[in-house]
């Protein structure tokens, strides 16, 4: 069972344009803006802090180096980050998403017929940021073993 209610958590990660973390948080995402500066914009992300600080020491294409470990068959980009979100409002975003970035694992259900049966996506931002959001039609699933 997850606990209530869920406090908002503050995430900060690395961007290497501000200008490109507007158009990708604010415009593809729709996530408000809040705060700002030259060097940072906080986000609305589903209700949590999200921070992306420029960090021009980012690696050799300005990305975020990533590392894959595998779940269920597919290759989980490591770091990565995301909401676990309504499975009406996962579908909602996969569908507007489609099409819109490239992802790096697709919209489907994973752990089907299993405990922790959830539906997943993930894609980077232009930063290489990998993020992933979530939804369970069982929420009480999202610790199962």
């Amino acid at each position: 069972m997850v606990d209530s209610p869920i406090r908002p958590f503050h995430l900060a990660v690395p961007i290497r344009d501000i200008a490109e973390s507007r158009v990708f948080y604010g415009q593809l995402l729709g996530l408000s803006e809040g705060r700002s500066s030259e060097e940072w914009i906080d986000w609305n992300l589903y209700g949590h802090q999200l921070v992306t600080h420029l960090n021009p020491n980012l690696g050799p294409e300005g990305k975020v180096s990533v590392h894959v470990n595998g779940v269920d068959g597919k290759g989980v980009p490591v770091p990565h980050f995301g909401v676990v979100l309504t499975l009406k409002d996962w579908q909602q975003l996969a569908q507007r998403l489609t099409g819109k970035v490239a992802f790096i694992i697709e919209p489907h259900t994973r752990f089907k017929g299993e405990p922790g049966e959830q539906s997943t996506l993930f894609f980077s931002d232009p930063s290489g940021n990998a993020l992933e959001f979530k939804a369970f039609a069982d929420l009480d699933q999202l610790f199962a073993k």
